[in-house]
């Protein structure tokens, strides 16, 4: 018996159970601060919430997801640190030495000569 595989079955049904728990708590928080709070600010009418967790739907389809995953874009820092990951030793020498070349000036830590 696979012991891996019998383990994750219990996992996705938790986080799957904790997703709806999620949507309805978030659901009926929006709806109770929008009727708490707008109809008396703007004078607009109460939800129900079906229309609170549309709105939250709504609002995911405009906003975005959001980015809370994994980076899915390489900027300078991440091109040039891969590249340098690439280099044989003898480049990483040439490379430090033409860095210090063009920079040498600064200094890395306070004292560091």
């Amino acid at each position: 018996m696979n012991y891996k595989k019998r383990g994750r079955r219990p996992r996705v049904f938790l986080f799957v159970l904790l997703g709806f728990l999620a949507i309805l708590l978030f659901g009926c928080i929006v709806m109770l601060l929008w009727n708490a709070v707008l109809p008396d600010l703007l004078g607009t009418k109460q939800i129900t919430y079906w229309q609170a967790v549309g709105l939250l739907v709504l609002s995911k389809i405009i906003f975005g997801f959001g980015h809370g995953g994994p980076r899915h874009h390489q900027g300078p820092s991440d091109r040039l640190r891969q590249k340098f990951r690439n280099m044989s030793e003898e480049e990483r020498k040439e490379f430090r030495e033409a860095w210090k070349q063009r920079c040498g000036q600064w200094r890395r830590f306070p004292g560091e000569q």
